[in-house]
């Protein structure tokens, strides 16, 4: 079916982005989420948790405290202690905020997430540190838009937080394998390294591998738990991702043995969704997640693209898990905006001569696997 790629705030019933990514410094230059600093009139900037922003910033009346440009209420920030360390970390707090919430070094609502980082008296360890930080921060910041619980296990909920290992490989000692484990996520910090991710993205057979790919993966077994292991959705996730009691290690086992079932792009949004009910619901929070931050990106910079002719059979009702939910139309908006931004980045990529930007294709389960995720994101009844 022949349409036009319509504006993405039309499709998607000119919606605020849950996370903005476009904003200006005071002298009306863009600024982008991972500075600490304009470029041109070089005026700090800080990333303000609450409204999502990035603000440029102004000396506050305190030693060390900065106010933001564009607000009257005189609230005074202090920067994450990160800001100084390889992490280069951007983010605030307010002054006013107890330290020991904080924890005792001062640290942001996505650094004090960490349990374990590597060895920083390595420039290579310090350089890979700061490429992960950068991930998590983007991850945080989109968990926080989309209204998720972010508490850090250390300290602020022993029980239900969640906290980040970075682990280095070390000589004769066993592999660091990237994992979540009750609200502890392990990552391999030579994923930073791009040209060994892409020696195991090779070797792994996979269309895409990320950091920020892995952070995403990772924390979908965290909200698992979360939302719904201990929750009335756990019925209706089992009903349509499949028996999670399923022994995990025999199913990874036979995945890696087997391969995928002949059938796997029929149903699933990717191989490795394939081997296990819980690897499909990471897969597809996963890519929840980067549709959801990608259309975000698109809505925070106004991009469209008038009168360009696309062959894209729309999704309808038919393929929803709820196809009557009162908000299913905007879900299929948001979709198929999403197939139709794709077709165009995809066609983007290959006219510079690189792998195509999203190297995926939509099942039709996996659509209804999408709405049922986004109906637990948003909080709605089981």
């Amino acid at each position: 079916m022949s349409n036009h790629f319509r504006t993405l705030s039309e499709r998607l019933r000119a919606e605020e982005p849950a996370a903005p990514r476009a904003f200006r410094c005071q002298c009306g230059r863009p600024i982008f989420f991972r500075n600490s600093l304009c470029l041109n009139c070089k005026t700090p900037l800080g990333y303000e948790t609450e409204r999502l922003e990035l603000f440029p910033l102004k000396p506050g009346a305190t030693d060390g405290t900065w106010n933001l440009w564009y607000d009257d209420s005189r609230v005074e920030y202090r920067r994450c202690a990160n800001f100084d360390t390889a992490a280069g970390c951007n983010w605030l707090l307010r002054a006013d905020e107890p330290l020991a919430q904080a924890g005792a070094s001062g640290l942001c609502i996505a650094c004090r997430l960490n349990h374990t980082i590597p060895d920083l008296t390595s420039e290579v360890n310090q350089r890979h540190w700061g490429l992960m930080e950068l991930a998590k921060r983007r991850l945080v910041s989109q968990l926080l838009g989309l209204g998720l619980p972010v508490r850090s296990k250390l300290g602020e909920d022993p029980e239900h937080g969640l906290m980040f290992d970075m682990l280095e490989q070390q000589p004769g000692g066993p592999p660091v394998m990237t994992g979540h484990d009750e609200g502890l996520i392990t990552l391999n910090l030579a994923e930073a390294d791009d040209s060994e991710r892409e020696r195991i993205r090779s070797q792994m057979k996979e269309p895409y591998r990320t950091l920020l790919g892995h952070f995403r993966h990772e924390v979908g077994h965290y909200y698992w738990d979360l939302l719904v292991r201990d929750s009335a959705w756990l019925p209706h996730v089992r009903e349509l991702f499949g028996d999670d009691c399923m022994d995990y290690a025999e199913a990874l086992k036979r995945n890696y043995e087997q391969g995928p079932p002949a059938d796997w792009r029929t149903r699933f949004i990717s191989t490795y969704a394939s081997c296990h009910p819980w690897e499909d619901w990471a897969e597809t929070w996963a890519h929840y997640l980067h549709m959801v931050d990608t259309v975000d990106t698109a809505l925070s910079f106004g991009i469209h693209a008038a009168d360009v002719e696309l062959e894209v059979e729309p999704w309808t009702r038919e393929a929803l898990w709820r196809p009557d939910d009162p908000d299913a139309d905007a879900f299929l908006h948001f979709v198929n905006a999403w197939v139709e931004l794709t077709a165009v980045l995809n066609e983007m990529s290959r006219s510079m001569g690189q792998p195509d930007f999203y190297p995926f294709v939509l099942p039709k389960p996996t659509v209804a696997k999408l709405q049922m995720i986004h109906l637990i994101v948003q909080g709605a009844e089981p």
